[in-house]
């Protein structure tokens, strides 16, 4: 069969090409039009139970995607007027900002916001700003009663900072335009954040700080600090450009695999806009992630011609040769990419699925480009005499490291290499046992410690009780259940006992408020703030808390608590969600159920969850197809064992790497971990393609491994380091989930190919030692003699 497509492909090159061009020039005009795309529904584990809850009372309760601008005095607390008219100004441009839910925005100054007073007649409510006051004619008195309305309405805290040294504004943004019904355009906002927000109300010697914090403001900081990887793609185009000329002696070879790889990247942006698709800031690394792919596969092209011509071939017959030879090993290691990015499709979270897509694609156009159109463009370009002396000369000098490097497949040497490597796994295995799903370090994961918005983040923390850490607990109870004495006694406890939970910082419930009123009600004595067992004296109790506040609906039949985290760290939502669940379970009452949720941090539990159930699945399926593929081309157990050993190992050791420097399972990392299993078993395949090849030729193990690290070694080795210093740029990205993931990729590299270059040998010889084969070695198809 590959000496039939091997005829086939080279009678009809120029054909072949015509046809690559005219599809590259069609690509590159789709790719032109693609760009970037987010949105906050595409965050969301749709499958999941908090999900459903989340999207069932969307329209009633929020606190999943809204903004919080804070407005803080550099110096004095807030109580003067020249606050109060910039504060004025500050939350009439949030109110006309793009998707913004305007009945949602709250401040001192929105109506929403009122305080309830005990008066001889009863309570009464009121404007925390009366109507009569305004910016501009606003006086002392009217400041000392807004500062009195606040302290008695309880907004310390929620909308007032602690120290009085900063006011909050709140909105809830909506995911479309109810009047053109257009999708939100969070970039477009996340601009006008900062153009028209940050920069009017903060700047150089003024009086104010602004902070910023919420989805569109995290997705537009994500989007400006992912443009710089343009800058770290050229850096690592360089490097590679360098890499492989200086392997190559080449500037023929070391052009073909970087243009194959470029023409591949350009296809696969052309077919994302084709299908509608656009890059997602937190998969954007991944085209230039199969970019480094297609230079990796093309090097062990360049490996084979250079090994060809160094023997006398012609261009041709070189790549002929490489064709045919790597034809089955570079298939089955793209084939393996492939179903390593085709699993995280089975995450239900639409932004990892696209990025399964995206990364699907490009690889799938590797095989093309890779394993057809190098070696057809190889076979036009002719080489100078000298060449193939210098690459003799380079060769020569590589073998004498590999023929060091042989020395591990010696059956004492590879029982010690096993030895270690196994004790190695072990305290692997146990150091990766305490890792944990989802971010583990307050603020935003995606990006650095002191990014601005991190920045924010923890001031906002430090000032407020009430920030963007929201966990919406649903209670569904049956109808005019505020009104009844046991539902609301039950709801009390469940208050009191998320109250004194570690990471709580504030709960607001219906519960908690009518024992204020009642109090109220009592001329504010403290005796009374209680739940009345009456149900008249809890009508009235109640009866002031409107619907607008989110603590119940109409008729009384959900019932919400708001649980405030201090932070977002996987280990506090972890926390909160097990004692709802906890107290779920002891204290089961007829008629009510409670619902997990809804809120920021209920959509982030979800996110969590989702990643931590579909991980095995995934990693599972992957080596389903490494077995698979192995034994289908070497229909050999122990090829199958000394394949996945390895790979396991260095799947392990990378979760071990995770938590030394305490990198959390998220969104960003978990594709790095599924696609580091899919290419590392690659450097396997290569290496185990070509013993299995010596081992039909009578070759002993020790010895084919030999052979096999003069043929294909040195361009493993090179492989992944290229590899590795190509993704290594990544670390000096201003996104911390970029400088994650390239310390992690770089990491898994350059562990996947020790692995292959020393546990895989050790682990073949120790088998063959214990199994001894009772008949010749059949070899792989495609597998040639050089």
């Amino acid at each position: 069969m590959v000496k039939f497509l091997e005829a086939l492909v080279f009678k009809t090159r120029a054909l072949i090409l015509a046809g690559l061009a005219v599809f590259t020039v069609i690509c590159g005009y789709s790719a032109v039009q693609l760009s970037l795309d987010a949105g906050f529904d595409k965050q969301l584990p749709n499958g999941h139970e908090y999900i459903q809850t989340f999207q069932e009372y969307r329209e009633k309760l929020f606190g999943s995607n809204r903004i919080i601008v804070v407005l803080e005095a550099k110096e004095g607390s807030i109580w003067n007027k020249e606050f109060f008219q910039t504060y004025k100004n500050l939350t009439d441009d949030i109110f006309f900002l793009p998707g913004v839910a305007r009945h949602t925005v709250t401040s001192l100054w929105t109506p929403n916001t009122r305080y309830l007073e005990i008066t001889e007649e009863g309570i009464r409510a009121d404007d925390v700003i009366g109507g009569t006051v305004t910016a501009e004619t606003m006086t002392e008195d009217d400041l000392g009663n807004i500062e009195n309305n606040v302290i008695r309405g309880g907004f310390v805290g929620r909308l007032v900072a602690e120290d009085f040294t900063a006011a909050m504004i709140t909105a809830e943004l909506l995911e479309y335009n109810p009047q053109t019904q257009k999708k939100l355009d969070y970039f477009d906002l996340a601009a006008k954040l900062e153009k028209e927000i940050r920069a009017k109300y903060e700047v150089e010697g003024g009086d104010y700080n602004v902070r910023i914090i919420g989805f569109a403001k995290l997705i537009g900081d994500i989007a400006d600090g992912a443009q710089t990887v343009v800058i770290f793609f050229i850096a690592a185009f360089i490097l590679t450009v360098l890499s492989v000329y200086l392997y190559s002696r080449s500037a023929i070879l070391t052009f073909l695999p970087l243009f194959c790889s470029l023409t591949s990247l350009v296809w696969q942006f052309g077919i994302l806009h084709f299908l509608g698709y656009g890059l997602d800031p937190l998969a954007i690394l991944v085209p230039f992630l199969v970019f480094a792919i297609g230079v990796s596969h093309g090097v062990q092209q360049i490996n084979l011609i250079t090994a060809e011509i160094s023997r006398g071939a012609n261009a041709e017959e070189a790549a002929r040769s490489s064709f045919s030879g790597l034809l089955i090993p570079g298939s089955m290691a793209l084939v393996t990419d492939l179903v390593g990015f085709g699993t995280l499709y089975m995450i239900e979270i639409q932004m990892i699925q696209e990025l399964a897509i995206t990364a699907s694609i490009g690889v799938a156009l590797k095989i093309i480009t890779n394993l057809l159109m190098l070696p057809i463009l190889a076979s036009y370009f002719t080489f100078d005499e000298g060449f193939a002396d210098r690459v003799a000369r380079a060769r020569e000098f590589r073998m004498k490291i590999m023929n060091v490097l042989g020395n591990i497949a010696n059956p004492k040497t590879a029982v010690v290499t096993f030895l270690i490597s196994v004790t190695l796994f072990v305290v692997a295995v146990i150091e990766s046992q305490n890792r944990h799903v989802g971010a583990l370090h307050p603020g935003s994961p995606e990006l650095k410690d002191d990014a601005r918005y991190n920045v924010d983040s923890n001031v906002i923390a430090g000032k407020f009780a009430l920030g963007l850490n929201l966990l919406t607990v649903v209670v569904e109870t049956p109808s005019e259940a505020c009104i009844k004495y046991p539902y609301m006694e039950y709801l009390n406890r469940f208050s009191w006992y998320m109250q004194n939970v570690d990471g709580v910082s504030l709960v607001l419930s219906l519960p908690y408020a009518a024992k204020n009123s009642s109090s109220g009600w009592n001329e504010g004595n403290l005796k009374w703030r209680a739940l009345p067992r009456n149900q008249f004296a809890l009508v009235q109790a109640v009866g002031p808390v409107p619907p607008s506040s989110g603590l119940l609906n109409q008729d009384c039949s959900v019932l919400s608590q708001l649980i405030f985290l201090e932070d977002s760290k996987a280990t506090t939502i972890e926390t909160a969600v097990e004692a709802v669940e906890q107290y779920r379970a002891d204290n089961p009452l007829e008629g009510v159920t409670i619902r997990l949720a809804s809120g920021n941090m209920g959509v982030q539990a979800a996110v969590n969850d989702a990643i931590e159930e579909a991980e095995l699945p995934m990693i599972l399926w992957v080596y389903v197809a490494i077995v698979a593929l192995v034994i289908l081309t070497y229909r050999d157990w122990r090829a199958t064992v000394a394949c996945t050993v390895p790979l396991t190992f260095a799947t392990f050791f990378g979760y071990w790497f995770m938590e030394i420097l305490q990198i959390g399972l998220t969104v960003a990392t978990l594709p790095v971990i599924v696609l580091a299993v899919g290419l590392g078993v690659d450097y396997a395949f290569y290496i185990y393609n070509r013993v299995q090849f010596h081992l039909a030729e009578g070759f002993n193990v020790t010895d084919a491994y030999k052979q096999t690290l003069h043929e294909t070694g040195m361009a493993v080795v090179f492989t992944a380091i290229t590899m590795a210093i190509g993704v290594s740029t990544w670390t000096f990205s201003p996104l911390k989930f970029q400088a994650d993931m390239g310390l992690l990729l770089t990491f898994m590299f350059m562990t996947n190919m020790i692995m292959a270059i020393t546990t895989l040998p050790s682990i073949a010889v120790i088998l063959d030692m214990l199994f001894p084969r009772k008949k010749p070695v059949k070899a792989p198809s495609g597998a040639l003699a050089h």
